[in-house]
């Protein structure tokens, strides 16, 4: 019960007679007590959730006959600057031996002329609305039943927002079990007291409107935030008095998934991470998206490089303009400048009319260099140009094109060592380097592993439209102890095999690849670390497999291993395994 008590300024007769019986309509247990703390009068939902009748209480010291409802705050009567507080939720028996949680609270009662003549006392049965969903007939039980089976979730609330019903669709949905939420306010599974989805359902509660269709938010059990659809209403009694709350609710994320990528719009919902590093650069991006300030986002092979550019072109002030993206690595050489830059007509045989490139494509938007560290030094000057001047000439064409592009490049090599090695100008790194953004590999932020894995397998359900299972402890051991040499990309490629594979409730280790649950098991010494050359040889193997596995098919195979199809021909033309 969250109502602000105000002290009654009424003699103890008839007025406080007239109080209980308005309690008694709300189904709210009251009693009175003089200022001797005697008791004068006990509505009948008090004696019902008591267990006592009027004769056996009135007149009697109320510490006498409420000992299974001790006084654990000050007595309003002798301290009335404790008035409003509220007592711990407690449990009594009533006279039927059923046991209540009850919310107690008191106030006290004032004479015409300010002195404080007695107390009030409140009882808040928590149970109304469970006893709506839960009645002794059959036909109410098996709604019970129904609700608890249907892929919608649903809860209820009594008039505190305290959560009193909890279905497995809720607890799918959200990741907590019930026993977490059970009498624990509806804000921990929002974003907290004024999240508009809290005001909308006390707003049903207060006013009795039904509000439909919302587009809101929840939070699961890790903190991750999951688009909803949800519809709050007002639950009566058998009285057609409001006793609570109930809250019915869709999981959005595949139609979230889908307005992503048809709009192409990211945001940091769509990044995950509460380890420090990752803290840092969500900080980093919320200051350089804006900005029309050039990026180089470093990271290792399927860190998430792709995503991080899209949000912060999605934050920045181009987000209306195209994203264009240009892997270095896979447009051949002879082929990357007329790619990149756009050629006129006559440049070259077969170039019968002019040809816009990549950076015309993204004019007043981003353009995103993907893997830089493989552009060819004969372009590196050109590129320079257009980060100084703003301007390019087309392939075969004697005119500079002006053009207006925020430039933001990505790599899995570190440039200043390719700088110190002659494969990269060093001029041009610097003004690449305006600002630079790493990304750790994932076996460095193991405290995210839990939030990735449930978004991820959260994610590929809803795509599949089924009930993501859940995941026994020993493959969640298995998954926690193993490195990703692939990072995101290749825990992704992980979990949508286990679901492919699994058809239980549970995922269990024989879901998981084979390679993967042959990692060190816990408890066991640390490996020491593995020599350069014997690292190259188990990569080595794993391509080897890989390639086995696939018939040789270079596209599934870098899908198996979690990484691109350019970064895997990079790798086996470096183990000399090209086929």
């Amino acid at each position: 019960m969250t109502m602000a008590m105000k002290p009654v300024h009424h003699h103890l007769g008839i007025r406080c007679d007239h109080w209980l019986d308005v309690m008694d309509e709300l189904n709210i247990g009251a009693f009175v007590a003089d200022v001797n703390r005697r008791i004068t009068a006990i509505n009948l939902s008090a004696q019902a959730l008591l267990g006592l009748r009027e004769p056996e209480v009135v007149d009697r010291d109320c510490r006498e006959v409420f000992t299974g409802v001790p006084c654990t705050v000050e007595c309003v009567i002798l301290h009335p600057d404790t008035t409003g507080h509220r007592d711990p939720d407690m449990e009594v028996t009533d006279e039927e031996n059923q046991r209540h949680l009850i919310t107690r609270m008191a106030t006290p009662i004032y004479n015409p002329r300010g002195e404080i003549a007695g107390c009030m006392t409140i009882l808040q049965d928590h149970s109304p609305i469970t006893q709506l969903i839960d009645r002794l007939h059959y036909e109410e039980r098996s709604l019970k039943i129904i609700l608890d089976n249907l892929d919608v979730g649903i809860f209820t609330v009594n008039r505190g927002g305290l959560i009193n019903f909890f279905n497995r669709a809720a607890e799918t949905i959200s990741g907590y079990d019930r026993h977490q939420v059970l009498g624990q306010s509806c804000a921990m599974i929002f974003s907290g007291e004024r999240a508009p989805d809290v005001c909308l359902l006390k707003n049903s509660i207060a006013s009795g409107k039904i509000h439909s269709s919302h587009q809101g938010r929840m939070t699961d059990r890790d903190g991750v935030t999951i688009p909803i659809r949800a519809n709050y209403m007002a639950l009566r009694n058998e009285k057609n008095v409001i006793v609570g709350g109930l809250a019915t609710f869709h999981d959005m994320t595949l139609a979230h998934q889908l307005n992503r990528a048809i709009s192409n719009r990211y945001t940091f919902h769509d990044m995950i991470g509460k380890d420090p590093a990752m803290q840092k650069i969500f900080e980093m991006v919320a200051v350089v998206a804006p900005s029309p300030a050039t990026v180089l986002v470093e990271g290792a092979t399927g860190t998430g490089k792709d995503l991080l550019v899209k949000v912060i072109h999605s934050a920045s002030q181009r987000a209306a303009q195209p994203l264009v993206k240009v892997n270095c690595a896979a447009i051949p050489e002879n082929l990357i400048e007329s790619e990149i830059f756009g050629y006129v007509k006559g440049a070259f045989t077969g170039a019968d009319r002019d040809k816009p490139g990549r950076f015309s494509d993204a004019e007043g938007g981003t353009i995103f260099l993907d893997e830089i560290g493989d552009l060819p030094l004969s372009l590196q000057a050109k590129l320079l140009r257009v980060l100084e001047d703003r301007e390019f000439y087309p392939l075969g064409s004697r005119r500079t094109r002006k053009v207006d592009v925020r430039i933001i490049s990505a790599t899995n090599r570190q440039l200043k060592t390719l700088v110190d090695r002659g494969l990269f100008r060093e001029d041009l790194f610097y003004r690449l380097n305006v600002m630079r953004i790493e990304l750790p590999l994932l076996k460095n932020r193991r405290g995210d592993l839990p939030l990735l894995i449930r978004h991820i397998v959260r994610s590929l359900c809803a795509a599949r439209a089924v009930a993501p299972p859940a995941i026994s402890k020993t493959a969640m051991q298995i998954l926690l102890n193993y490195d990703y040499p692939g990072n995101v990309r290749e825990l992704e490629n992980i979990v949508e095999h286990a679901l492919i594979i699994c058809r239980e409730a549970i995922i269990q280790p024989d879901h998981l690849p084979d390679y993967v649950t042959q990692v060190q098991q816990p408890g066991a010494a640390p490996k020491s670390a593995a020599p350069p050359e014997e690292t190259d040889s188990r990569e080595a193997r794993r391509i080897l497999a890989a390639l086995e596995i696939t018939g040789g098919h270079r596209g599934n195979a870098a899908r198996e291993l979690g990484m691109e199809r350019t970064t895997l021909w990079r790798k086996m033309k470096k183990h000399g395994i090209l086929r």
